[in-house]
Parts: C-alpha cells; sequence; structure tokens
C-alpha cells in the first residue's frame, strides 16, 4: 500500500516537471529561433545567395520554432478537424514561404518566421496561464484506509487479530475497529457501540451513533467504542473506494469547454481561407475567360491577403489576456487553474453549494443557553466541566464557550460515557448528567425545549432534577446571504444547496440564506448525480470536503474553500477560494467576466484593423511591410490593453 501511495506521487511530480520543463523549452525556441531570424535577415542582406538559398537559411529558425505548430496542423486535418489555430498559421506561413518564388514578388520568408515565432510566444503565456495539470488525486489518499484487523479463529484457541491490507478481506470476514480508526470496508456491526465521525463521507456534522445490527460505511472514523463488524462488500465496492472511482472518472465527463482562441479559429481560419481561395481564383478565372494573358498578380494579392489575416495580435493578446486575468483573480486570494475555466465562470448561471464547511462554518457553538434551576453562566460552567475530556464535537463546543473549567478548582470524578445518551460525571457533591433526551428520561428529570431551538439540544441534570438546556449548531459564516445576493443581482438564475446533512438542519441554512433550492441527507454519488442533472447552463459548484472532490470534478466549474478544505478537494477544484469566503465566487465571476470582455475588444480591434488593411490590399494600395505594422502596431495595442485584466477594481 505504502508502495502504491509513493507510485501516485512519483507520478505526480513527474508530470509537473514535464509541465514546467515543457515551458522553459518552448521559451529557450524562441530565443534561438530569434537570434536565427536575425543571422538570416542580415545574410539576406548581404544579398550574396539567391532565392532557394535564401530559402533554406530561413527555413531553419523556421522549422525550429514551427514544428509542433506545422505537426498540430497536419494532425488536425488526419483528424477530421482542420479549422484550428495551427492550421491557420501553417497556412499564411507556407503562403508567405511562397509569396518569394512569384515573378516580381519579393520574398517574404522573414515574415513567415517572425509569425511564427509570434504565435509561440502566444502559446507560451497560454502555457503560462494553463498552469499545472490538475489530475492527481494523491490526496484521496487520506481517506482510503491502510489497514483492516481481521479477526482469526484458530482451532480450540482464542481468536487473533491480523492486520491485513483492505483489499484481502473476505466479504463476511469479522474485523475489529478500534477508537481513532478509520472503518476500512463497508458492514454491519456485530458487537459494541459506538459514535462515528461521517464528516469526510458525508459532511454531516453530528457523529452518527451506531449499534449491533446498524450498517457502517468505510471512511468514517470510529470516535468512542470498539466495534466488531461483518463485512458486507470487498474494498473495492467499498464506499471509500467509489469515491476514489467517482472523482477519476468525473473528470472525463466533464463538458470540455475549449479556449476562446479555439472557438474563435474554428470560425475565423475557413472565412479567411475561403476568401484568399476566391481572391486568387476568381480574377484569375475571369482573365482566362477573357482570353487575357495570366498575371500572377492575383495569386501575390492571395498569399499577401493570408499573410495578413494571419492573427498575430489575437494569438499573443489573448492569451496574454487570460493570464493577467489569472494573475488579478489570484492577487485576490483566487486561484485558478486554467485559462478555460474562467471562460466557463463568465458564463455560470447556476450555483450549487454544499453546506457544511461552504455556507456554514463547520465548527459548533452554543447559539442559546435555557437555564431551569440555574443561571448560564451555572449551567455552561457545569455542562463544561463534565464534557471536558469528550471527544465528541458537542465536547469541543462547550469547552470553547467556557475556555477556562479546567483552572478553576472544581474536581471532576467518575466520568462516564453512556453511548447514544450523554455523559455522566460527579462534579463537587453533586452527580451531573449531560446529554440528549434519552439520558434525562434514564436519570428520570422532566425535560422539556423551547420551540425555536434550532439545531442540537444538550439537556443538564443536576442529581436527577432538570437544569436547563444548550442548543448547539453549525453557525454560519458571516457573508454567506451576502454572496448569494451578490449572485442574485449578477444574473445568476439558480442558486441550489445540498448537503449529507439533516433535512430540519438544511431547510434552516436554506432559509437564513436565500438559496432557490436544496437537497438534504445525500451521499457523495448522489451529489455528483444531482449536479450531472442540472447541466443544461454553465454550472459551477462550491464545496470544501472529501466528499465534495467528485461533485467538483463533474461540475463543469468546481470552486473549493482552500483555507480549511480538505486537500481532495483543493485538488479535484479548478478554482479555489483561498480565503473560505462564500462572497468571493461573486469577485471571481466578475473578474472573469471582465478579462473576457477585454478579450472580445483585442478581437474586434485586430480584425477591424485587418479588414482595413485588407481592402487596401485587394485595392493593391497596401504593401507587404504596412501589413506586419499593422500587425505588430496592433499586437503591442492588443498586449497593453490585455494588461489592464492584470488589475481588478471591484465595483463596490
Amino acid at each position: 500500500m505504502a508502495d502504491h501511495h509513493h507510485h501516485e506521487h512519483h507520478h505526480h511530480d513527474e508530470h509537473e516537471h514535464h509541465h514546467e520543463g515543457g515551458q522553459r523549452h518552448r521559451l529557450v525556441l524562441i530565443v534561438v529561433s530569434a537570434l536565427l531570424l536575425a543571422g538570416a535577415v542580415l545574410i539576406e542582406h548581404l544579398g550574396a545567395l539567391n532565392t532557394w538559398q535564401l530559402l533554406l537559411v530561413y527555413l531553419v529558425p523556421y522549422l525550429l520554432v514551427g514544428h509542433e505548430t506545422l505537426h498540430e496542423a497536419w494532425e488536425g486535418i488526419c483528424e477530421g478537424d482542420m479549422f484550428n489555430e495551427h492550421f491557420l498559421m501553417a497556412v499564411a506561413t507556407l503562403g508567405a514561404l511562397a509569396i518569394g518564388f512569384l515573378p516580381g514578388a519579393e520574398n517574404q520568408f522573414a515574415e513567415a518566421v517572425f509569425v511564427m515565432l509570434f504565435f509561440q510566444v502566444g502559446e507560451l503565456f497560454e502555457g503560462y496561464a494553463e498552469g499545472k495539470s490538475r489530475q492527481s488525486i494523491t490526496h484521496l489518499m487520506n481517506i482510503r484506509p491502510d489497514v483492516a484487523r481481521v479477526e482469526a479463529s484458530v482451532e480450540g484457541a482464542v481468536a487473533k487479530e491480523l492486520m491485513v491490507s483492505p483489499d484481502d478481506v473476505e466479504v463476511g470476514s469479522i474485523i475489529v475497529v478500534k477508537p481513532g480508526e478509520k472503518i476500512p470496508l463497508d458492514g454491519i456491526v456485530v458487537e459494541g457501540r459506538s459514535a462515528l465521525n461521517t464528516v469526510a463521507l458525508t459532511g454531516e456534522s453530528m457523529p452518527r451513533q451506531v449499534a449491533e445490527g446498524d450498517e457502517v460505511v468505510s471512511g468514517c472514523v470510529n470516535l468512542s467504542g470498539m466495534l466488531r463488524v461483518r463485512t458486507t462488500k470487498v474494498f473495492g465496492e467499498s464506499t471509500v473506494s467509489k469515491i476514489i472511482k467517482l472523482v477519476e472518472s468525473a473528470g472525463e465527463h466533464k463538458s470540455k469547454s475549449e479556449a476562446f482562441i479555439t472557438r474563435f479559429a474554428r470560425i475565423y481560419t475557413p472565412v479567411v481561407v475561403v476568401l484568399a481561395l476566391l481572391l486568387a481564383a476568381v480574377p484569375t478565372l475571369w482573365n482566362a475567360v477573357q482570353g487575357a494573358p495570366f498575371n500572377v498578380q492575383w495569386i501575390y494579392r492571395a498569399l499577401m491577403f493570408l499573410v495578413v489575416s494571419c492573427p498575430c495580435a489575437l494569438v499573443i493578446s489573448v492569451p496574454l489576456t487570460f493570464f493577467g486575468g489569472i494573475g488579478g483573480a489570484s492577487r485576490r486570494g483566487i486561484l485558478v487553474k486554467g485559462a478555460n475555466y474562467l471562460d466557463v465562470l463568465a458564463k455560470v448561471r447556476t450555483v450549487v453549494f454544499d453546506k457544511t464547511g461552504t455556507l456554514t462554518e463547520g465548527r459548533f457553538a452554543v447559539s442559546a443557553v435555557h437555564p431551569d434551576a440555574c443561571n448560564e453562566h451555572q449551567l455552561l460552567h457545569l455542562a463544561a466541566h463534565v464534557e471536558h475530556f469528550s471527544t465528541h464535537p458537542v465536547g469541543a463546543a462547550l469547552r470553547d464557550a467556557f475556555p477556562d473549567e479546567a483552572t478553576d478548582g472544581c474536581p471532576v470524578s467518575e466520568v462516564e460515557e453512556v453511548a447514544g445518551k450523554g455523559v455522566k460525571a460527579r462534579v463537587g457533591d453533586n452527580v451531573l448528567s449531560v446529554g440528549n433526551t434519552k439520558m434525562m428520561d434514564a436519570v428520570g428529570a422532566k425535560w422539556h425545549h423551547c420551540d425555536n431551538d434550532e439545531g442540537t439540544v444538550i439537556h443538564v441534570a443536576i442529581d436527577g432534577d432538570y437544569a436547563g438546556h444548550i442548543v448547539i449548531s453549525d453557525r454560519m459564516k458571516d457573508d454567506s446571504a451576502e454572496a448569494v445576493a451578490r449572485l442574485r443581482e449578477m444574473g445568476v438564475k439558480k442558486m441550489v444547496m445540498l448537503t449529507g446533512d439533516r433535512t430540519d438542519v438544511a431547510a434552516r441554512v436554506a432559509r437564513s440564506v436565500g438559496v432557490d433550492e436544496y437537497h438534504a441527507e445525500l451521499m457523495p454519488d448522489e451529489k455528483v448525480e444531482l449536479v450531472g442533472n442540472e447541466q443544461e447552463t454553465p454550472l459551477a459548484f462550491v464545496g470544501d470536503g472529501i466528499n465534495d472532490a467528485p461533485v467538483l470534478a463533474r461540475a463543469d466549474v468546481g470552486v473549493a474553500m482552500g483555507g480549511l478544505g480538505s486537500d481532495a478537494a483543493i485538488e479535484a477544484a479548478d478554482v479555489v477560494l483561498m480565503d473560505d469566503r462564500p462572497t468571493k465566487i461573486a469577485t471571481a465571476i466578475a473578474i472573469a467576466r471582465r478579462t473576457l470582455a477585454i478579450a472580445r475588444q483585442n478581437v474586434a480591434f485586430a480584425i477591424g484593423v485587418k479588414v482595413l488593411v485588407l481592402v487596401l490590399a485587394a485595392l493593391g494600395l497596401a504593401t507587404m511591410w504596412m501589413a506586419v505594422f499593422a500587425d505588430v502596431g496592433v499586437t503591442v495595442l492588443a498586449v497593453l490593453n490585455a494588461m489592464r485584466a492584470l488589475s481588478y477594481k471591484p465595483s463596490r
């Protein structure tokens, strides 16, 4: 198992090295090619070579910097998906190389190499913006149990425990799970009672009480008692394995949103190529019909048209815009893992929230105290004493509410946890019982509670007399309601909350935050299913736990809470909010929309200038270098515009 873990990790690192290496490799290629291009221009100026020899000199930097693009273009043609940006670059640059061989035309070799260089610089920015690959799920290993203790009955002797890998446990075996251990396989409790922490799987904040005959699922942590469990599934079929598999496969289901520039090239390329062909063919055919001599002029213009229409400014400024947008977001503590996610974020119309840890703090706190026989301070004081050593989240909440009970000199003795009921202890001269209604019935206390208590009610009795109750609940994050309101203002149509928690808790949170609908008591695979069904509009899912990892991977754009969130969630997500504030989702969408708007301005501006130059070229008024200037000038302006994406000033 350790070996498996190690292997995964190694593979992950290798992938990252490969990515960074690719960027460095491309940078070196660009620099070397630029130097070779400068050398070639120098050789041409010395004027000692004929056109063919010059072509060979220029082909060195051209192929060096452009081989990848030509290869991609060829692959596109083979796969029948030819109108991509690579094809456009290939046609334009090969056109520029060919112009030099037309009678009476100047060669445009330098042009061709220059254009390819530009394209690679654009790709470089795009590569940086794309960021690291996100498909490694080594961190899911932290819910994967490493060992199982299996009871092996030896003839006539006492059963002894064997430590084995969960993979090797057969269905029907008896396994022993001690307090503090993870349950390795799904099964049924045959002996013992305990509380299970199911947060990793369901996000449900209260521990689940189990006793003989109850089903337990793998991945939960056993909190209090020892359990003997008869396994009902092999490890591969157990809940934990299923979650890991869900994450692995969810990535493949994701609707592949293409980068902006690719979608743009799909329309632009065929239009340009068809126009160039028409420009070459129509006048030439017309001349032939008229009986006029064949004139190379129109073919020259068509090739020039291709070179001019080469979208350099776009190819460099659009990726740069996204790069800027990602940088601007990260300054605000929003980590976007790739340019295409900005693209999707800008279009999000449905936002689905997980509850625990996303809209709520995921930590319990005392929300109300209702004393009967004493004052509030005393009631809390006594309850905190009794719960001081409890592993239960309730105990933690009471300790937080009354932090100095261990040092105030009250003697606490005979602490006894009563499974499924609560805790009894002797504090000073009194016997205190702190727990649920079953505990009160057991000691004969007449309990009651208020109708508006929202949360978990903890009752307290002193020597069997009812002393009052304390309400504990998961606190809302301060900005949850504001986050929902801001998203609604921004035109997000639908907001849904999903949770593994109980329905009454979910209803309360949904009401106070103002989401449109909620679904409660869900297992991780049900969440994936619900999100899968919602996908007519681009959908963002916001979550923070291991149980959210599959949904984060499945949604069009998965947003993880990075501050407290589990590693698995951060790995599987496309966007990470570093400070856990739900309002940051609205900020992220605003940044994405602004980035896209800047990219569109650049496209419109670049195409506008191109069309102008093309009209001039078709009328024979433009020269090749005017075209180049238009391209370079436009690129510089577009790049300056792209830089605005870095600084995002929120509207409020």
